[in-house]
């Protein structure tokens, strides 16, 4: 272990202490304070001490390790580094006495470095009480200074204005400020106060003095203007500014602002557009107005006011005159161009400076524009836009060679007019139209274009608190003419055109009507919530515009329903007819009963042939639940048609096989209809005509059926009158 130990010793500390080596036997060296300077590792500290004291062990194994020689050496050390630790701390109790000495020291001298800043402060105060003591006797001199340099200067001015004064009494000019064209301004400046001078001198006694201050005023004063409108011609803004800052005090100076909106537009309007060349000559004058007058707003607004009232003006007079009386539709789109034009222009002038309200300013301009033509706009849109939709429609109906009939009125066509809505009969004779729905998308398209240009102009040139009324006149006159006019009367001529239920032969083109009359109305009401809800959305008039709106539809509609009833009774007639003339009575009771090879009856085939193309026909013309109910009622009255046919008839036992076999090509029919009560009502007449064969045993068991046993017993009652074995059989003690 001894050696162990001494390995491990000698292996950590053989490197380090290399200057040892020679020293093992020798005396430990003296302790002193650098030995424990940083790094200082306690470890490493022992493991030196050990290995230079003889006998702690030794780096070969020749030498004994002797532990009683360490703990020795280990002792004198301890007690070497006790007397280190004692000169070491007596060596900080001196510091610290020095460093306390000090610390007085310092605070003394610093108490009195603050008496010497106070001392200092109030010197300070001192100096600057007496500063401010003479600057105020400096400005009260310079007032007195200025006080008697100001009466001396006005006085010295003024004995210069005696002097020119004395030589326009003496008639002649002899200053050299008079003669020297290069003084102009100077002499512009005397000649401005002598005006104002001789202004408040008594006209008798001066009135030869003022006449020549007068004349050279205005001498100087044109001069000046020539000087101005030179320089603005070669482009001189520095001279401009100079000639400009000098006229400012005389009365011509207007006329300098005049001379300079006149020469600006020299050249500027070279092209045929004149908003876009107002637009581009005020961004010109606006970049250089500031670097010339003193108030660039005043002068940009009176040019802008002189370009509104002279050039556009008389151009915008020019062009509605010369269509004002010819040509009002031509007339009105130039209207509103040129208004639409000009409030753009409006718009773009606004980012210049005008002044404080620049809005009411340009709005008062175009207002003086155009008020004799917007006073009475509205008229002329109404009488233009009814003389056009009546040209309209006047030249569709000469197309079709068709003399408008005149729709009567009054009380006799009021009460025609119920009698047929209460019993739906044909009033008056038939009109045969050809299969003409006088219906015209191309007439409803031009209608509607030209109301919605009246609703666009409307919008634009109506006056904010006319522009509901205005609206609502354009909308009135679009229901006369497409509602009533076209619509409504195509209906009446539909209406009459619908032959009687009894006609053999049948042009139904109602239908047509409707199909046409449903798409126009779409586009009559795609126009009111785009066009005219928007104008009058937020007035009273909208309520006027719904109900106007709610009432000639619902009077379509009437009519609507009224054609379509009367087309759907002529249709049942015609079915009634193929019947009548198809149906044998020999069909159900065949001559030979073992012989029968049809299907279904020649009646039956051609009636669902007809009853399809009218399903398609009314599909084609309807849209969303109209089919569903039209479909409904024509399904219905199929069922009822066919219900009394079979009971006009007898039937043997395969006559009623023929029967249910014609039913059920009936039923396939119905099925196209695509509505479930239809389907139910021929399934059950198919469960009905299954009482024409089925065994006189089986009857009451069939009759109790799903299908039957709901049905009143009569009905059942009268089917099963209808066999041939009805009596033979006793059948009736079925229903008894």
């Amino acid at each position: 272990m001894e050696e162990a130990w001494s390995g491990r010793r000698g292996a950590g500390l053989r490197g380090r202490l290399r200057d040892g080596d020679g020293a093992g036997t020798g005396a430990m060296a003296a302790v002193t304070p650098e030995l424990f300077e940083e790094p200082f590792v306690a470890d490493e500290y022992i493991e030196r001490l050990a290995w230079r004291t003889p006998g702690g062990g030794s780096r070969s194994s020749v030498e004994a390790f002797d532990p009683k020689r360490l703990q020795e050496e280990f002792v004198n050390h301890i007690n070497e580094l006790k007397l280190l630790d004692e000169r070491i701390q007596r060596r900080v109790e001196k510091l610290e006495q020095q460093v306390q000495r000090e610390a007085k020291e310092f605070a003394k001298k610093v108490q009195e470095l603050q008496k010497s800043n106070q001392v200092a402060f109030q010197h300070f105060q001192e100096l600057d009480e007496h500063v401010s003591y003479v600057a105020t006797k400096v400005c009260h001199l310079g007032d007195l200074l200025e006080g008697v340099n100001t009466p001396r200067q006005r006085l010295v001015e003024a004995h210069k204005l005696m002097k020119y004064f004395n030589e326009f009494l003496d008639g002649e000019l002899k200053s050299d400020v008079f003669t020297n064209p290069e003084k102009i301004e100077e002499a512009a400046d005397i000649i401005q106060k002598l005006h104002l001078i001789a202004q408040e001198l008594p006209f008798d006694r001066f009135s030869e003095v003022k006449s020549k201050i007068a004349s050279k005023y205005h001498d100087l004063e044109c001069q000046l203007i020539q000087e101005f409108t030179g320089a603005q011609r070669r482009g001189q803004i520095c001279r401009m500014r100079e000639v400009a800052a000098v006229l400012l005090h005389f009365k011509g100076y207007s006329h300098c602002v005049d001379v300079y909106i006149k020469q600006c537009q020299e050249g500027a309007y070279l092209r045929n557009d004149i908003f876009e060349d107002t637009t581009v000559l005020c961004q010109n004058v606006n970049k250089q107005v500031g670097d010339i007058f003193s108030s660039p707003e005043t002068v940009m607004a009176k040019l802008i006011q002189n370009i509104f009232e002279i050039r556009l003006q008389s151009y915008i007079k020019d062009q509605l005159e010369e269509h004002k009386k010819s040509d009002a539709e031509q007339y009105l789109q130039s209207l509103y161009e040129l208004y639409t034009r000009t409030t753009n222009l409006s718009s773009k002038l606004m980012e210049f400076n005008l002044g404080t309200d620049k809005q009411t300013f340009l709005s008062k301009l175009i207002k003086s524009i155009f008020v004799s033509y917007l006073e009475n706009y509205i008229e002329v849109e109404i009488g233009y836009l009814r003389s056009r939709s009546s040209m309209i429609l006047q030249r569709y109906y000469e197309s079709k060679n068709h003399q408008k009939r005149a729709i009567g009125s009054g009380g006799i066509q009021e009460f025609k007019e119920r009698i047929r809505q209460r019993t739906n009969l044909p009033l008056g004779p038939s009109i045969d139209t050809h299969g003409e729905t006088f219906l015209s998308q191309d007439v409803v398209v031009n209608l509607l274009q030209e109301t919605k240009q009246a609703f666009e102009r409307c919008h634009r040139l109506s006056d904010p608190s006319d522009l509901p009324k205005n609206a609502f006149r354009i909308f009135s006159l679009l229901v006369e003419f497409l509602c009533i006019e076209h619509i409504d009367y195509a209906l009446e001529i539909g209406l009459a055109g619908i032959p009687s239920p009894d006609a053999k032969t049948a042009n139904l083109y109602f239908l047509d009507v409707v199909n046409q009359a449903n798409t126009i109305f779409h586009l009559f009401d795609k126009q009111f919530n785009d066009h005219l809800m928007p104008l009058v959305s937020s007035s009273p008039k909208l309520s006027e515009c719904l109900q106007k709106k709610k009432d000639v539809t619902e009077q379509m509609e009437v009519k609507l329903d009224m054609g379509i009833d009367r087309t759907l009774n002529c249709m049942i007639g015609q079915m009634k007819h193929i019947l009548a003339a198809e149906q044998r009575k020999t069909d159900f009771k065949p001559e030979d009963e073992n012989n029968v090879l049809i299907q279904y009856t020649n009646a039956c085939a051609k009636v669902c042939i007809y009853v399809r193309k009218q399903v398609e026909k009314i599909r084609n013309s309807m849209d969303g639940k109209n089919v569903d109910g039209v479909l409904t009622e024509f399904g219905v009255r199929f069922h009822r048609l066919i219900y009394e046919h079979l009971q006009q008839y007898s039937y043997s036992c395969m006559g009623g096989m023929l029967a249910i076999c014609d039913v059920a090509e009936y039923r396939k029919c119905a099925k196209e209809f695509k509505i479930a009560l239809v389907l139910q009502l021929f399934d059950t007449l198919h469960s009905l005509c299954n009482l024409l064969v089925v065994a006189p045993d089986n009857l009451k068991q069939v009759c109790s059926g799903e299908q039957l046993a709901i049905l009143d017993k009569n009905i059942l009652h009268s089917f099963v009158q209808l066999r041939l074995d009805y009596r033979s059989a006793r059948l009736g003690r079925h229903f008894s």
